[in-house]
């Protein structure tokens, strides 16, 4: 799914709880089985990091590395209690993003593409790190859709290249992540047996996702996304009020 369209994480996290991971330790667990696939893209795209300008991936770097290590540790500090009557609105708001991020994309692409021309200004640009840092705090404590909400600001920069703004929006992901999984590490809640199986995993899926993508319909993939996200949404918020009542 991460390979051909996204949304791994509608995947990994509800399968991890069903299978009886406490919800936080899940999420966790989750972020760990799925890292290895975002640095590994982020050496596929190499070439287009290359051209970015220095300063522009230092701002956004710092404030993603924070970003992350704080919302980590956000979560390290959540309950399971209040992680399950929140997990069900963060799938929703998710699958959300994820199911309007073409629109949304296609319509900041278009109100900002004259800002490609001349770049961002230092205002500008230390209006994106915030943003990306919220993006990161979100991202460190749970993550799912932080890709659309990074090409969004991507967007706001002037970028309209997608291969340019998959290549940063990768490797910020890769950041927030890494940052992210340092806390958990100290924080000795990750199932380490089922991370590394799920990383085998995400090894075999991410190369046979590549291969495949070029004779898939990418609509189609999408639209099972959307439709596995809204009906894990629909199960957890059935489980936290129904459940828990």
């Amino acid at each position: 799914m991460n390979a051909v369209a996204g949304g791994g994480t509608f995947i990994t996290v509800p399968a991890l709880i069903v299978t009886g991971t406490p919800p936080i330790a899940a999420n966790m667990t989750s972020t760990v089985a799925l890292w290895p696939g975002s640095i590994a893209s982020t050496g596929a795209y190499r070439r287009e990091l290359a051209v970015q300008k220095r300063s522009t991936l230092f701002f956004l770097l710092g404030t993603s590395c924070i970003g992350g290590i704080l919302g980590a540790i956000l979560l390290t500090r959540t309950s399971q209690a209040t992680f399950v009557v929140l997990l069900p609105y963060l799938l929703l708001l998710a699958t959300v993003l994820f199911t309007f991020s073409p629109r949304i994309t296609a319509l900041l692409r278009l109100q900002t593409a004259h800002k490609a021309e001349t770049g961002p200004s230092w205002v500008t640009l230390l209006g994106i790190s915030l943003a990306q840092f919220v993006i990161a705090l979100y991202g460190g404590y749970f993550g799912g859709g932080i890709g659309i909400l990074m090409l969004a600001t991507l967007a706001f920069m002037g970028m309209d290249n997608i291969h340019m703004m998959n290549g940063v929006k990768t490797l910020l992901t890769a950041c927030i992540n890494g940052a992210g999984i340092i806390v958990f590490i100290f924080a000795g809640l990750i199932v380490w047996p089922l991370a590394i199986l799920m990383v085998i995993g995400t090894i075999i899926g991410g190369y046979g996702g590549a291969y495949y993508a070029r004779k898939l319909d990418q609509r189609w993939v999408r639209w099972f996304v959307i439709m596995v996200g809204f009906s894990m949404t629909t199960y957890f918020f059935y489980r936290a009020f129904v459940l828990h009542a």
